[in-house]
Formats: C-alpha cells, structure tokens, sequence
C-alpha cells in the first residue's frame, strides 16, 4: 500500500540518511554521509523501498537496522528519514499560552528586554504587584526639642501604609520630605529627622536615626531660615501580609529654633511605596 499523508518534502526538523543498498538480508547499517548513524528510536525513521514508506515494521539497535522480514535484493531503497522530537509547524500567533508553558520553563537567558534586565539575582523574575503614592501638604511647625510625629491634618499622624500580598514580597520605600528651619538670636538652629516602620499592630522601630535633616546658622541675630529636601530610597523585607505602615517626626535642637514640615503653601511631602514580588 503507497504511503498517505501530507508531502515528505514538507517534513521539517529531519535529516536525510544514506539510501541502503539491499542484498537479501534483514539486517543493515544506518549511515549519513557514509558515517554510522544511531537514530533516536525506530519510531523516528520512515524509509521508502520500492514506493512504499515503511514505519513499524522494523528494529534497531545502535546503527543497525533490522526489518522483521528479510529485503530482496532487487528492491530499491528510496529514501530514509529521521525525523526528531516532531514535525516542525507554523505556530499560529498567540497560540501559545500561560498554561501551555511549564512552571519555571522560562529562564533569565531567555529574556531580552534590551538593555534593561528585570531578572533578580537568583535568576526569577520580580515584578511589581502594586504602588501607592501618598502626598501631604499639611504644614506644621514644631518648638520643641522632643520628637514630634508628621501630621496629614491637625493632631492626626501621616502614616502611609502598604499591606503586602505575600510574605515572600519586599518593599521598596521612596520618601521625599519637606523640612524647614528657622533660628533668631546667634549661634544654630537644626532639625533632626527621624524615619519609623510599624507591622500590623506592632510598635513603631526607627529606622533612621537623627537624620539632620536641617541646620541654620545665625550670627548678626536677624533670622536665618534653611529649607531642605529630605529624601532616600531602599528595599525593606517586612516578611507580613498585615499592613506596614511608616511615619516620620523631628525636633528642634534648642527650644529657640522652629522646626516645620511643609512649610508655606507651595511646600509637599510624598512618599511612595512599591510591592516587590518574589
């Protein structure tokens, strides 16, 4: 029976064998390019004797094939495939889906983004699970030398918060604060500021320690006033799905100094909070 089924030359992913040369036998080597061929399993070879493909009715073992009947010498071996994980198609565009992919199939080698690599260290892939910005503008001037807690309104402390999906997640912390200070009457006037994180129902554990956020010198006693910027970035490891909440303060060095937040109408405090995923 001839062979049915779509056209050999569209057959892609195969080599080409050496055609045999049959003598009566059963047995015979399997050659390319007159070197010994070991195909992967009989079932990866098709071969045409005489005008008919042949599949299923032989063996081998190593570069010997042997068909389960012995092959006249007067039939003529046409042509011998092997052909190798598959037939190699078209994949339709977008055929290829989440679920089509094995877990962890996709490494850091596989991934070009040009010249900015999203890849972690340890070779998976973070990615940002959510951001939350939080603006204050409240201005608040502050005449003690006691640390007083940032507040978003009148006796309300400014707490941006962030509740993590995972306890695998990191959180990337941006803050960019506005500080002021004012001094009259000789010598210096400066500001401390502290930066706190709290989980959950937690207390609050300071994270960073008497910042100097300002300083202001006044010598001839006419009123010096220094505004700053007060800004860092870093990574924290909270290992939670409970709320992480931040807040900060400042003191005055001296009870002489006025320290503010936000001071005047154009003045913004922000901070912003980005999940990290594992």
């Amino acid at each position: 029976m001839s062979y049915i089924g779509r056209g050999t030359e569209s057959i892609s992913n195969v080599e080409v064998l050496d055609n045999l040369t049959f003598n009566g036998s059963a047995s015979y080597t399997l050659q390319k390019s007159s070197v010994n061929f070991v195909p992967s399993s009989a079932n990866n070879l098709l071969i045409s004797i005489s005008g008919v493909v042949q599949q299923g009715n032989f063996s081998v073992s190593g570069s010997t094939i042997t068909f389960d009947t012995t092959v006249s010498a007067s039939d003529t071996c046409d042509w011998i495939l092997h052909y190798g994980t598959g037939l190699i198609t078209t994949v339709a565009d977008g055929a290829i889906t989440e679920a089509k992919l094995g877990s962890n199939a996709v490494t850091t080698a596989k991934i070009n983004n040009g010249a900015v690599s999203y890849a972690k260290t340890d070779g998976n892939f973070g990615k940002i699970g959510q951001v939350v910005s939080f603006e204050n503008s409240f201005g608040q001037n502050l005449n003690t030398t006691a640390q007083t807690d940032m507040e978003v309104s009148s006796g309300v402390t400014w707490e941006p918060t962030i509740t993590p999906s995972s306890t695998s997640s990191k959180i990337l912390v941006h803050y960019n604060i506005s500080t002021n200070a004012f001094y009259n009457g000789g010598n210096e006037g400066r500001g401390t500021m502290k930066f706190y994180e709290k989980i959950g129902g937690g207390s609050y554990s300071s994270l960073r320690e008497h910042f100097e956020a300002i300083g202001a010198y006044d010598y001839g006693g006419h009123g010096i006033f220094v505004g700053k910027m007060v800004n860092d970035t870093f990574l924290r490891s909270p290992n939670t799905t409970s709320p992480v909440y931040y807040k900060f303060s400042m003191a005055c060095n001296n009870s002489g100094a006025t320290c503010s937040f936000n001071f005047g109408s154009n003045q913004k405090s922000h901070v912003t909070l980005m999940e990290v995923l594992a």
